[in-house]
């Protein structure tokens, strides 16, 4: 626990904490007020402009881009906060005063886990707000933001997009740890996460397992389009309970490595 709430601690004074909740919601909120432009401008694009600000509808792009985009900002989030363990001294010194190597690791990425819960909360509330005001700025109705049905799901949906995220985090974490660089785990986490994807065109049956397609499939309930895993035209996709569970074996898979490779590590420096 001390671990935990050190970490936690940390964790809100780093800049990459802040940067990453700006570029979410940033980047959201561009989309959802182009969107409004585009709408009131009228034109062939404007019914599709409309869609994303039009409730409940809207709830689909924001947890769609939350939990798309925001796989890919978690990996570089886990591999930033890794990385700097590394490179700043701080599980050197964590260890010469006596931390148990496993359990400093796992305080940290618990506080990770924490920190990308606060920030996808953030995200949706923010989101959900820009969202109503294009809305009003284009002439929308916004009654649909009280959809009993969506409103319902909403949790659900949220958790388990914040799970695939957490799953996503820790590969970044795992890919630092294991070049003991921020540098080179934001590097290699990108070649991944892009990589993985590319691959698709070659060994569809093979990617659906990894882990980034078992994050986006995880999201996919064909209760609306929260998480836009299930329509890759490639691939069969898993289920969305199967890929679940095999986000749950790819995220202790690599908190596993993580932890085992920091218990045998050197630590010089």
């Amino acid at each position: 626990m001390r671990v935990f709430l050190s970490g936690l601690g940390k964790l809100v004074g780093r800049p990459a904490s802040f940067v990453s909740v700006g570029l979410l919601v940033g980047l959201l909120g561009l989309i959802l007020i182009a969107a409004a432009t585009v709408q009131g401008n009228g034109g062939r694009g404007a019914d599709n402009a409309k869609a994303l600000i039009t409730f409940p509808g809207a709830y689909d792009l924001i947890l769609s881009f939350m939990f798309g985009f925001g796989g890919l900002i978690a990996v570089l989030y886990g591999a930033a906060i890794a990385g700097s363990e590394w490179g700043w001294g701080t599980l050197k010194n964590a260890v010469a005063r006596g931390e148990s190597r496993a359990r400093y690791v796992l305080g940290t990425f618990a506080a990770i886990v924490v920190a990308i819960a606060v920030g996808l909360a953030l995200t949706l509330g923010l989101g959900v707000g820009i969202a109503v005001l294009a809305a009003n700025v284009a002439g929308i109705p916004t009654a649909g933001v009280t959809d009993a049905d969506t409103l319902n799901r909403l949790p659900a949906m949220a958790a388990r997009g914040w799970f695939a995220v957490v799953e996503q985090a820790s590969l970044g974490f795992a890919i630092a740890t294991l070049a003991r660089s921020q540098l080179a785990g934001i590097g290699a986490g990108i070649a991944f996460y892009f990589g993985e994807s590319f691959a698709t065109l070659f060994f569809p049956d093979v990617v659906k397992y990894l882990p980034f397609a078992v994050a986006r499939a995880s999201i996919d309930t064909g209760g609306g389009q929260f998480g836009g895993g299930g329509n890759n035209p490639i691939t069969d996709p898993l289920s969305p309970d199967t890929a679940l569970l095999l986000v749950g074996v790819w995220l202790v898979g690599a908190l596993l490595l993580t932890v085992l490779y920091t218990e045998r590590a050197e630590i010089t420096g």
